[in-house]
């Protein structure tokens, strides 16, 4: 009896672990800025589709509460069983790219499958295999973690995981999301210790493949030029990034008032979606748009921050998993507002946590809880070693004049 009550008053005085504030409150400010500009740019689309005004805000906060009960339960979910079933996982994303191709099941829309027929909704599998990627490649670089850091052939398995999801994606097509499973792939490996030229050596061969899957269809070709010089085109090729950089000119410094877009009225397409960044500048100025690449900043270099330190207090698969899923947010959210501001060809991302779409937002909500509980573990691993060192300190200070007796070879034994 007394040894159990003994590790139940440990359990309760030892290190608790604890969420990331700074992190929780960017997320959080990033979700409810979604909220608002969902709700101001999509008014204008629903109502010219004559579904009633507030019919994609309704189901944006319907997205947004299955997002905050998947991040419920991941922030209460042990990274240890996610790492325990890390394989699995990554063989169910790939069965899930591939269902979309599958005829009634997956679903052809505008030319391309991405989408499963769940009967009352459709999922987009790619959302789930950006989580998923992460995942395993935290497992693979604690497991492989020497092969990593000295050989190229630890890189093969990473190359060969990351080499099937582009090819799958790029057959649906989904250039944009192909470009950030390869960026992020690479960036996780040299963030495990991977020497540079490996990297190289691993880059080299999906170059090819990716400069003919984006020459070797018209429309990315089109893209492509147009992004060059949207304004030789306005109407038509260089319509969206005309659009864009018309409506983000006209916010200026302070924005023309939030609700009072004028591009947001059946002129910039995707408006709620891919375009929602152009709303908030025009709606919400350059102040706007700062405040929310500032939110991004933020929660990004907060999740690459503890990401470092869960590395070196032993949390090695909570730090990769960090890095990762903070990386993944980052990368997107970049390359959604250079879209949105001409400084990249079109890709069809969304803005994480701000722009309409479900698999996204509940998919991203999920990335975000799993991103917290890494902050979780890792904080109790640093609690406990703080809480370790101040017990030595505290040691040593009481037996400090017997310490200073006692012979030598004695303490170099009781340091080893």
């Amino acid at each position: 009896m007394g040894f159990l009550d003994a590790n139940q008053a440990k359990r309760r005085t030892g290190p608790r672990g604890r969420f990331d504030l700074l992190l929780l409150v960017a997320l959080a400010g990033l979700a409810c800025v979604g909220v608002v500009m969902v709700a101001s740019s999509s008014i204008a689309v629903a109502d010219s589709q004559h579904i009633g005004e507030f019919y994609f805000l309704r189901k944006h906060l319907l997205f947004l509460g299955f997002g905050l009960v998947a991040a419920g339960v991941a922030m209460r979910t042990e990274l240890k069983l996610l790492e325990k079933y890390a394989f699995p996982l990554l063989a169910l994303a790939f069965v899930l790219l591939m269902a979309v191709f599958v005829p009634h099941f997956g679903m052809r829309i505008n030319g391309a499958h991405r989408w499963l027929n769940l009967g009352i909704t459709s999922f987009q599998p790619v959302e789930a295999v950006k989580l998923v990627l992460v995942i395993y490649m935290a497992s693979y670089l604690v497991r492989h973690r020497e092969n990593i850091e000295t050989r190229f052939l630890g890189l093969i398995k990473p190359l060969i995981v990351a080499g099937g999801i582009v090819g799958l994606l790029l057959l649906q097509p989904d250039f944009g999301s192909a470009m950030l499973v390869i960026a992020v792939t690479i960036a996780m490996v040299w963030l495990g210790g991977a020497r540079p030229v490996f990297l190289i050596l691993m880059g080299l061969p999906l170059m090819p493949a990716l400069v003919i899957a984006a020459t070797s269809e018209s429309y990315r070709m089109k893209r492509l030029t147009s992004f060059m010089d949207p304004w030789k085109d306005p109407f038509n090729d260089g319509f969206q990034l005309t659009q864009s950089l018309m409506a983000i000119g006209r916010g200026e410094w302070l924005g023309v008032g939030l609700g009072s877009s004028v591009l947001k009225l059946s002129y910039l397409p995707e408006a709620h979606t891919d375009f929602i960044f152009a709303v908030i500048g025009e709606e919400l100025g350059l102040v706007g748009i700062l405040a929310v690449m500032g939110l991004f900043a933020l929660a990004v270099g907060r999740g690459l921050y503890l990401g470092l330190k869960g590395v070196e207090v032993g949390q090695r698969f909570a730090g990769y998993v960090a890095f990762g899923i903070s990386l993944m947010i980052g990368l997107q959210a970049m390359v959604s507002i250079g879209v949105n501001l001409g400084a990249l060809p079109t890709k069809g991302l969304t803005l994480p946590l701000i722009s309409y779409g479900g698999s996204s937002m509940v998919l991203t909500c999920a990335m975000a809880g799993v991103l917290l509980r890494a902050t979780f573990e890792i904080n109790r691993a640093l609690d406990a070693r703080q809480g370790t060192q101040r017990v030595a300190v505290s040691l040593a200070a009481e037996a400090g004049p017997v310490a200073a007796t006692a012979p030598a070879p004695e303490r170099e034994m009781e340091v080893a």
